[in-house]
């Protein structure tokens, strides 16, 4: 299991990603999970995956080293796309040729074909946009009215997004939420955990304000934990007792 959430704000995306795999309770792994694809200082796009690893590393290696088109017989890397839009699209096509490479094993061993991305990011002079890749290659964008998208185990971070996030919000702040939502499933989910690997990509600027890694030891997730805790319980303690009963 895992957990990534892509943020697209008035000033910015934000990408979060867990990194933990397993195949059991006695067998944790960690994998980094969050793709940076930079090109020609004029676009940034980024990749967060989620299913199983095998899948998803051979998506990223398609994406990476090219994959020809089935009619004009070019090979297309993703870091090459003429838009955004394009690439999702190569993304799709890149899931359905490891799936159609892939299935008849999967289906002889009782392997579900199980993948999901969140692809984001911006070329220069173009719109910057989040989308969402399913395992049968199509996809939804994110929007002003539905700003985060979610893959993965996202039930238990949903509730801190809905309540808090929307286009107006801060770049800073939404990735503040966004790490509130990561504890949230943390806490409720041993399947995701540390460390995290957080993308920032400021609207119109072709390199990411941060790319960085957070692990066990990091005095800010630890503040951030803390407060949260602590704030939901005076807030529960605020709110006055249900009026049932004696």
């Amino acid at each position: 299991m895992t957990y990534c959430c892509g943020i697209m704000v008035h000033d910015g995306l934000v990408m979060i990603a867990d990194t933990r795999t397993n195949a059991g309770l006695d067998n944790i792994s960690t994998f980094r999970k969050l793709d940076v694809f930079e090109g020609a200082g004029d676009r940034m796009m980024m990749i967060a995956s989620a299913g199983n690893l095998s899948i998803t590393q051979n998506v990223i290696t398609f994406l990476t080293e090219g994959l020809e088109h089935p009619e004009t017989q070019k090979v297309e890397r993703l870091i090459d796309m003429p838009s955004l839009f394009a690439a999702a699209h190569l993304i799709g096509r890149a899931v359905r040729k490891v799936r159609d490479i892939d299935s008849p094993a999967f289906t002889q061993d009782q392997i579900s074909f199980d993948v999901t991305f969140l692809f984001g990011g911006q070329i220069k002079g173009q719109p910057m946009q989040l989308f969402m890749i399913y395992a049968a290659g199509n996809f939804i964008e994110a929007t002003m009215d539905t700003p985060y998208l979610q893959i993965g185990e996202h039930k238990y971070g949903k509730p801190v997004l809905d309540r808090a996030v929307t286009h107006s919000t801060d770049l800073y702040d939404a990735l503040k939420l966004g790490l509130i939502s990561m504890d949230s499933t943390m806490r409720s989910n041993l399947g995701v955990g540390m460390p995290i690997d957080i993308a920032v990509l400021r609207r119109d600027e072709a390199a990411l304000e941060v790319n960085t890694r957070i692990d066990n030891a990091d005095p800010y997730f630890h503040d951030l934990r803390d407060r949260w805790s602590t704030a939901l319980r005076q807030a529960h303690m605020a709110i006055p007792r249900p009026p049932y009963g004696r």
